[in-house]
């Protein structure tokens, strides 16, 4: 008997792709499974979710002014959700940020690593075009574990926004253009990056959305992270070289590097929301609001 892991038939439901191993009998059970856990994990979400203006808690390090017309999924339930796209999930997620308005078609989810102090010293003299020759090259290795894996592989196809850094509020912000190899499509998923660092690692939002609105939802995106406040002794100018740890690593190598690992994730998880997430609404019971469609193509 085969078994099938939970992202395998996750990714049947996702993105309908042909399965690698034989077709077994328990398998249309399986992912009519995955799909219910899907669902559920949907419910649970949308009952959790917390309507702004209100003050959100990023584990132990920041907190985060949610304005109105967003909501706010806690961590618990958004990793159930993203549990359900490939039985991994990211456990770096704190929580997924979504508009109430039905007309939106975006999310942001919301994460915090823990890497140590990251030097920004490189940002001075960074050059985009060799990070993202860089990306690239870190994208098609990736390529290697979704080949094996049965996930679609990657193209990255340029800069959406050229990686730029505040070193004022010590904030970064880059997106990169990218789609399944062979796709056709235009209007590609685009994951817009947000980053404010601290003394021991990074929060960070993802914005997932697509090329035609992305320049839009630029704004929005900085509203949210100039909304984050660090902590009393958790701020990148609170680090003290004789006690904290550095990370391996500066920004450059954030983008270029480190991010290539994630992008096949958060591509996926815009693939899913995309097919499912758009049938859903909720009324938030403490403010009556709508919770509008999550993720919507057109």
């Amino acid at each position: 008997m085969i078994i099938r892991t939970g992202w395998q038939r996750t990714r049947c439901l996702v993105l309908g792709l042909a399965l690698t191993l034989p077709v077994q009998a328990e398998e249309p059970d399986a992912m009519a499974a995955a799909q219910a856990e899907y669902e559920a994990a949907n419910i649970a979400a949308m009952q959790a979710a917390v309507a702004g203006p209100t003050d959100i808690t990023i584990n132990d390090q920041a907190h985060l002014q949610l304005p109105e017309g967003m909501a706010f999924i806690p961590k618990q339930q958004t990793q159930r959700l993203l549990q359900a796209i490939d039985g991994q999930g990211d456990s770096a997620v704190e929580g997924t940020i979504i508009p109430q308005s039905e007309d939106e078609n975006w999310m942001l989810l919301v994460s915090y690593e823990k890497t140590g102090f990251i030097r920004d010293d490189d940002a001075k003299e960074w050059d985009p075009d060799g990070m993202l020759d860089s990306l690239k090259e870190g994208t098609e290795a990736a390529n290697e574990e979704r080949r094996q894996r049965g996930i679609p592989e990657l193209e990255v196809l340029g800069w959406a926004e050229v990686p730029a850094y505040d070193s004022a509020q010590h904030q970064l912000r880059w997106s990169a253009s990218a789609r399944q190899k062979g796709s056709v499509d235009s209007n590609y998923t685009i994951n817009y990056k947000t980053l404010a660092l601290g003394r021991e690692g990074y929060i960070g939002m993802n914005l997932i959305t697509d090329m035609e609105n992305v320049d839009r939802l630029k704004p929005l995106a900085s509203q949210l992270i100039n909304g984050i406040a660090y902590n009393d002794g958790k701020h990148y100018s609170d680090f003290s070289e004789e006690t904290d740890q550095v990370a391996e690593y500066g920004l450059a190598a954030l983008v270029a590097g480190v991010a290539a690992k994630k992008l096949g994730f958060f591509a996926l998880a815009a693939a899913f929301f995309a097919k499912f997430a758009k049938v859903i609404f909720i009324a938030v019971a403490a403010g009556g609001a709508t919770l509008g469609k999550l993720f919507r193509r057109k």
